[in-house]
């Protein structure tokens, strides 16, 4: 071994201080306390981040396509038999015409703005995300010759409505009369509510049939935009450029990166920098133990010249007060490994007994994208700090270790 029996004695001996060298013996549980605390803030905000970013980009992938073709300058007519050329291609999964319109919601309740999306019912049941979070109603009433619309719980809430009221949609889109402009408007049937966990679709988006749709957008026959959801997410680039070689001129095509890239971009910058600044906490504590170690070997500076005497080598000085420093760093480490592990894995039970505590809402759902707190684990994440951490634990250790082995035995007995 590396360290033998008799430096792993001394060395545990000067962690446990007598009375009068109290001083260093806090300094010591203090830096123990400032690196238990930085590695476990830091994996517990890198779990977020992650789990945030996650959550955020299966949210608007499962409910926006990861590549959308739009016609240049008028809709899309003849979208069935582009829609079947698009699902010919290689690395498609799944495509979408649709059509796409802002209107005023109006209700009982009061008024919103909100998105409707016309779709086909066998593509809507398609989209797990809405199909399979649907909290109230029955998605078999969303048929392509019906009226009935589908919408967010958020949005229910909001206006006061559920399964079997009606709301009136009110399109900015006039019709001209003899009197002027005339807003469109027609009142539809909610068929049941979905909840994708993500506010701003819960409270905004409106699904219809896409006939419905087609005649209240004023779009017979045509459409404004056809999704496609792809194999790859990551390779969507390439598929983008086949597709824009398949379609030819008259068309343009958007795909998920570009229309959330400020976004994520973002996400990316921040989670950078929080990385940054967490990890100065770690270094403060690590500068602790260089202070506590030589505030050690001063006091110590007899006991070493002893041993010095009795024949014990620069290295093994070394190694003892070595092993001392990296002792709290190690300690520390993995203290804050387990408590930042456990707060990442059980944060939606913390945040519960948190809010119960305190009568508090901790995690507004209407300021946050998400309902809820993400969370997820990256284990070579979470192996680079902890390595990080010690490395810089053990960086620190080394001057006050080799002040200590460099001390002169007959300097330190003179005065004694």
């Amino acid at each position: 071994m590396i360290f033998g029996p008799f430096e792993r004695m001394v060395a545990f001996r000067y962690l446990r201080a007598r009375r009068q060298e109290g001083f260093v013996s806090v300094i010591a549980v203090f830096s123990l306390l400032g690196i238990a605390l930085g590695v476990a803030t830091l994996i517990i905000v890198m779990a977020v981040m992650n789990g945030f970013r996650q959550e955020l980009l299966s949210r608007i992938l499962g409910v926006n396509g990861h590549l959308t073709v739009y016609g240049i300058s008028k809709p899309i007519e003849d979208y069935g038999a582009l829609t079947d050329r698009l699902a010919g291609l290689a690395g498609v999964r799944l495509v979408t015409p649709q059509v796409q319109g802002q209107v005023m919601v109006v209700a009982a309740g009061g008024a919103s703005g909100a998105l409707v999306r016309g779709m086909r019912p066998a593509d809507l049941k398609a989209r797990e995300l809405i199909a399979g979070n649907i909290t109230a109603g029955d998605l078999g009433a969303f048929t392509e010759d019906g009226e009935a619309v589908l919408i967010g719980s958020r949005m229910a809430q909001k206006l006061g409505l559920k399964v079997g009221d009606s709301l009136t949609l009110i399109s900015p889109q006039g019709t001209a009369t003899v009197m002027g402009t005339m807003p469109r408007m027609k009142s539809y049937r909610i068929a049941a509510l979905f909840q994708v966990g993500m506010y701003e679709y819960d409270s905004t988006f409106i699904y219809m049939p896409l006939p419905a749709a087609q005649l209240f957008f004023r779009l017979p026959s045509q459409v404004n935009g056809i999704e496609v959801f792809v194999e790859d997410p990551d390779q969507v680039r390439d598929l983008r450029w086949r597709i824009n070689q398949e379609l030819g001129p008259g068309y343009r095509t958007l795909d998920w990166q570009q229309a959330n890239s400020s976004f994520f971009n973002a996400i990316q910058v921040e989670r950078n920098v929080m990385f940054l600044i967490l990890t100065l906490i770690i270094l403060v504590a690590a500068f602790n133990i260089i202070s506590s170690l030589i505030m050690l070997v001063k006091d110590k500076g007899r006991d070493i010249a002893v041993l010095r005497t009795m024949g014990a080598t620069r290295g093994m000085i070394m190694r003892i007060f070595f092993l001392s420093g990296a002792s709290i760093g190690l300690i520390g480490t993995l203290a804050g490994f387990g408590l930042g592990v456990a707060f990442s894995l059980n944060i939606q039970t913390i945040q519960g007994w948190l809010e119960r505590l305190t009568g508090t809402d901790l995690w507004n759902a209407e300021i946050r994208f998400l309902t809820q707190i993400p969370a997820v684990m990256d284990w070579a994440e979470v192996a680079t700090v902890v390595a990080m951490a010690l490395g810089l634990c053990f960086a620190a250790t080394i001057y006050p270790a080799w002040r200590a082995a460099r001390l002169d035995p007959v300097e330190a007995l003179r005065y004694e």
